[in-house]
């Protein structure tokens, strides 16, 4: 199974993406757990909750894979990643749990997506700092390459991104 990564700055689209990519080529994809975390538990976090999300996510990564491979796709979409984390821990709490940036380093994605910040900002109560999205968009940028993962970036509307997303996941295919 080959595991397409969306990640990168809030309100850039990646959880409407994910789902619409998963449509268009037949599969699923996995939700974004520090939504359900933050929901069940507040919106104020601490390192030790960003761990809890962490682990959440890599929980629901894998049971979505399971799922999928169970069905016979050959796809997943992972709407975000423990990069995201990554950037919240580094930049909220000026450190990262180092079993996070271990699972990092270990390859897990055929494909990331990062989504630019050239849509509207879509307020809401679990985003932080609309003012410094350009400022995410730069670390994402230099943390993925840093990582060497396979990135593309996507831009434009939200019609222009799911034909540029589904261009980069073919092109992944052929």
């Amino acid at each position: 199974m080959q595991r397409i990564n969306l990640t990168g700055p809030e309100s850039t689209g990646k959880s409407t993406l994910s789902a619409q990519l998963a449509a268009h080529f037949g599969t699923s994809c996995t939700l974004e757990y520090a939504r359900e975390y933050l929901a069940a538990h507040g919106p104020a976090y601490t390192l030790p909750d960003l761990a809890a999300i962490a682990r959440g996510q890599l929980r629901n990564e894998e049971t979505a894979a399971a799922a999928a491979a169970a069905q016979g796709c050959a796809l997943l979409f992972c709407d975000t990643d423990l990069l995201v984390i990554k950037v919240w821990a580094e930049h909220a709490f000026g450190s990262c749990p180092a079993w996070i940036l271990e699972e990092l380093r270990r390859p897990r994605y055929a494909l990331t997506l990062l989504p630019d910040v050239d849509l509207p900002w879509q307020p809401d109560p679990l985003r932080e700092h609309p003012h410094l999205r350009q400022h995410f968009m730069q670390l994402y940028r230099h943390e993925l390459q840093a990582l060497g993962w396979p990135t593309v970036e996507i831009s434009g509307s939200k019609e222009v991104r799911l034909t540029r997303a589904v261009a980069a996941v073919e092109k992944l295919l052929r």
